[in-house]
C-alpha cells in the first residue's frame, strides 16, 4: 500500500490513520498496516499516556506544533484517526518516507 492512499487530504490538513502499538522499545513508524500507519510509542496505554505521547510524536514528525494535532477518534483503541493541520498530503508523504528509509 502507498503512503499516499494512506494520508488523506481535508479542508484544514491531512487526516492521518494510525495503529498503535504502545509499550514499545523506542518511538518509531514501524510501516504500514491495515490502511493504516503503524507506529510503536514506548508509552504505556494508560491514562492517555499513549495518545499525548503519539500527539507529540505525529507533531515532531511533520514539523508542527504539537496543538496543530488533533486525535479525531481512538481515545482509547489502539486504531486512531488524526489530524494534522496546516500539511499537505505531500509534505506528509515526504516527512514519512524520509522516516521510513531510516528504518
Amino acid at each position: 500500500m502507498e503512503l499516499a492512499a494512506v494520508l488523506r487530504a481535508t479542508e484544514g490538513g491531512v487526516m492521518v490513520p494510525v495503529r498503535v502499538h504502545p509499550g514499545a522499545r523506542k518511538n518509531a513508524v514501524s510501516g504500514l498496516h491495515d490502511g493504516a500507519l503503524k507506529i510503536s510509542l514506548t508509552s504505556p496505554p494508560v491514562e492517555g499516556k499513549a495518545n499525548a505521547a503519539l500527539t507529540e510524536f505525529l507533531a515532531e514528525l511533520f514539523g508542527v506544533a504539537r496543538r496543530e494535532v488533533v486525535l479525531l477518534s481512538g481515545e482509547t483503541s489502539r486504531s486512531k484517526r488524526l489530524l494534522v493541520r496546516g500539511v499537505s498530503v505531500q509534505h506528509g508523504i515526504a516527512c514519512l518516507e524520509r522516516v521510513l528509509q531510516r528504518t
